[in-house]
């Protein structure tokens, strides 16, 4: 189902403490970079400090597109953990979550894809294929993002199985574009995270 979500208040700082009370009991919260890191502004760093219990991926070389030194990274922030695993990717970091999920779907409840990079652009469209995700998945996507058309996310989010959430002309949907704390983003998030209640799919 697509979902158009104008990105309003971008920046507004979110509330105190998770919306939707995203914890450590319920989901194992990993927030996945992608090229370059996410910096200070990025709403992947806001949404960190605002939920300390969440986990972030830690990288050797944030400039080099490297789908196994990603994986690595993802198996490593996850850890010992039993409980299930949420992955936030966002660019490079969302076919790597993609990925991850792809491969090892008994740890991975569920994946937060946005504004994914066409696989093309790396040279990995031989491991970030068309198959569906084994796992529920929520897609955001942006009419105007330079490194994905709106036509191939809806592709890639139909070959994938994700629900589409739509934000119109947001850019990468990151820092440059205006998205800061985007509260609006994190409570899609924090209700895709309800569904996800329950035994790991």
């Amino acid at each position: 189902m697509n979902r158009y979500s104008p990105p309003l208040d971008r920046t507004r700082p979110p509330p105190n403490g998770p919306v939707g009370a995203i914890n450590d009991d319920a989901l194992c919260t990993v927030l996945v970079p992608g090229i370059n890191d996410s910096g200070p502004e990025h709403w992947q760093s806001l949404w960190g400090q605002s939920h300390p219990q969440w986990r972030r991926i830690a990288q050797r070389d944030w400039l080099q597109p490297d789908l196994d030194g990603w994986l690595s990274a993802i198996r490593r922030a996850i850890g010992n953990t039993q409980a299930p695993v949420l992955l936030i990717g966002h660019s490079f970091g969302a076919l790597s979550s993609w990925y991850y999920a792809s491969r090892f779907p008994g740890q991975v409840a569920g994946v937060v894809l946005v504004a994914p990079a066409e696989p093309v652009r790396f040279e990995i469209e031989d491991r970030i294929t068309a198959a569906p995700l084994p796992v529920p998945s929520l897609m955001f996507a942006s009419h105007n993002d330079p490194l994905l058309t709106i036509n191939r996310a809806r592709h890639w989010a139909q070959a994938w199985g994700a629900e589409l959430v739509d934000v119109g002309d947001a850019g990468h949907i990151n820092a440059q574009a205006g998205f800061g704390a985007w509260p609006h983003g994190l409570e899609r998030v924090e209700e895709f995270a309800r569904q996800l209640r329950g035994p790991v799919r």
